[in-house]
């Protein structure tokens, strides 16, 4: 009789065990940029809720075309619920000397109202801690300027894309589309 009781205590501690490391899984890390130019943090468990595409830009990139893409798909889907951050980098020897002349050529050239992060480093123990948490738990290590990560409103990665897929793609909305919220 005893063993049949501490076998039911051990199941029923072991089920609640599980469906709290469960509910651990569904919460990504806070993470926390800061945007260039200063001013308040960019943090994305403000956003939790939405969905969230973060991508790494490059100023002086051959696919820097794709700011102006960013910026028109943040304008038609931000209403709807779309969080889009850009995060400068030069990993690939592709930005601006400065945060300052990143951000002028971006708003200048672009229009960019992206909000975006300092530049950041991408790769290597020393890169943000995004992008470490991206590489330990999904293997993603972005391979050149302009990768894509999509985040469900849990803050989880649904997908990742690489720099030849434009922001606002069919294949992007297609995907973004039902996470939006109601």
């Amino acid at each position: 009789m005893s063993f049949r009781l501490n076998r039911r205590v051990f199941l029923a501690g072991g089920i609640s065990l599980l469906a709290d490391a469960a509910a651990r899984a569904d919460q990504a890390p806070a993470f926390r940029f800061d945007p260039i130019g200063g001013g308040e943090p960019i943090e994305l468990a403000r956003w939790r809720g939405h969905p969230v595409l973060v991508v790494n830009t490059a100023s002086q990139c051959s696919f820097k075309a794709q700011l102006g893409d960013l910026q028109q798909f943040h304008e038609e889907w931000g209403p709807r619920g779309l969080r889009v951050l850009a995060v400068p980098s030069d990993d690939f020897g592709k930005e601006f000397d400065t945060a300052a002349e990143t951000r002028a050529y971006c708003e200048t050239v672009w229009g960019m109202t992206v909000p975006m992060s300092e530049p950041v480093l991408l790769l290597g123990e020393a890169a943000h801690p995004f992008y470490r948490w991206l590489r330990q738990t999904r293997g993603f290590v972005p391979n050149w300027n302009f990768n894509k990560v999509l985040l469900d409103g849990a803050g989880q990665v649904v997908t990742t894309w690489g720099a030849p897929v434009k922001p606002g793609s069919e294949e992007m909305k297609r995907i973004i589309a039902p996470l939006l919220p109601a």
